[in-house]
């Protein structure tokens, strides 16, 4: 009675019903393997009765004395068999005879390896051994055999995982850098827009407006006395306030073009794109209206009071021969002004149009 190694059939009936779900790091040993291995002794007419019996075998691997001598595929195996004399050459002889003839180039592969790394090495095969099974070496003198077509199609599910899990990776990436991004666009105390941005789109509206033939329109406001607040509550105390009157500020612009920033310190600035004098004034009006509508008590100021806001504003037509450079000391030159005659108040640049105007 012929005794051979019955091929894995449980294994490779059940891949029929359930898709194995492969990764990267997947290796051959976990693909449906045949187990089918004879001496090269044994008759060719037993080796086509067990190809007969389970018509999933690829092939067949042949041992000389326990050790690995080569395989030879089921194509090849039925090819020499069907040629003329081929029944009477090796059907009633030890296969090892059509061996001679029969025997191909055999990839061996050890079982750890991975099936990306297997399904490279059959894409560099010669195009005339891309069909012929594969030897998998699963231990000492213990050798399995793997379909190409399986073996490919497993790499195809592991590119198609890989591509999803890049394209993932990259999206959450794009996500992380714009948030990066708006991190470092913003300061960390108030949430507000920091200097960096403040000048970027000051530089961006400025030459946009130009463009355009449009006013650009500058507000800086300064927290009166926040020195004093400091040393009168703590400066704990006068980070809060600073959140707080941001917040105020920020909800005071309310178009998706203007800009509110933090300047620095205890000084804000808004940029108002399309904004002539007197819309930036009506703003800057309102801002230090909401600024002292908050009633936060400021006893640190002469006389005691409330916590205010000193306003300038600035508007111009941008145009080559001026900067934005030139908007801003406007603007500051009417927010010293503003100090200068007694706080809580907006003043307007009085060379902007040749206007002035004082609140």
């Amino acid at each position: 009675m012929l005794s051979l190694s019955t091929p894995d059939l449980s294994r490779a009936s059940f891949s029929r019903f359930r898709t194995p779900t492969f990764h990267l790091e997947s290796t051959v040993r976990e693909l449906s393997l045949y187990q089918f291995q004879v001496e090269s002794h044994r008759l060719g007419k037993e080796i086509a009765e067990a190809f007969d019996r389970n018509p999933l075998l690829p092939g067949v691997v042949l041992l000389d004395n326990g050790q690995f001598e080569g395989m030879i595929s089921r194509r090849r195996f039925f090819e020499h068999l069907s040629r003329p004399y081929g029944l009477e050459l090796f059907f009633k002889r030890p296969v090892k005879s059509l061996y001679r003839f029969a025997h191909s180039d055999v990839l061996c592969l050890p079982s750890s390896m991975t099936i990306v790394m297997a399904a490279q090495a059959v894409l560099h095969r010669s195009p005339h051994l891309l069909y012929e099974p594969l030897v998998v070496e699963m231990a000492a003198n213990d050798y399995r055999l793997i379909d190409v077509h399986q073996l490919l199609l497993a790499h195809a599910q592991i590119h198609q995982l890989a591509t999803e899990l890049l394209n993932n990776l990259y999206q959450q990436l794009e996500t992380a850098n714009r948030e990066l991004k708006r991190q470092a666009s913003l300061d960390g105390l108030t949430q507000l827009a920091n200097r960096r941005k403040f000048d970027e789109y000051l530089q961006q509206e400025w030459w946009r407006m130009a463009r355009e033939r449009q006013p650009l329109a500058l507000i800086l406001c300064d927290i009166d006395w926040f020195k004093s607040y400091n040393d009168t509550y703590g400066h704990q105390a006068g980070d809060c306030c600073l959140q707080t009157v941001a917040q105020t500020l920020r909800h005071g612009v309310r178009r998706s073009t203007d800009l509110m920033a933090r300047y620095g310190g205890e000084e804000f600035a808004a940029i108002l794109p399309n904004t002539d004098l007197d819309g930036a004034f009506a703003v800057a009006q309102q801002l230090r209206s909401r600024v002292k509508a908050l009633d936060i008590t400021h006893g640190g100021c002469v006389p005691p009071g409330v916590v205010t806001l000193s306003v300038g504003v600035a508007s111009q037509v941008p145009s080559s021969a001026s900067s934005p450079e030139d908007l801003i000391a406007a603007a500051d030159g009417a927010l010293y002004r503003a100090k200068e005659r007694g706080r809580d108040r907006v003043v307007v640049c009085d060379t902007c149009y040749d206007l002035a105007r004082d609140a």
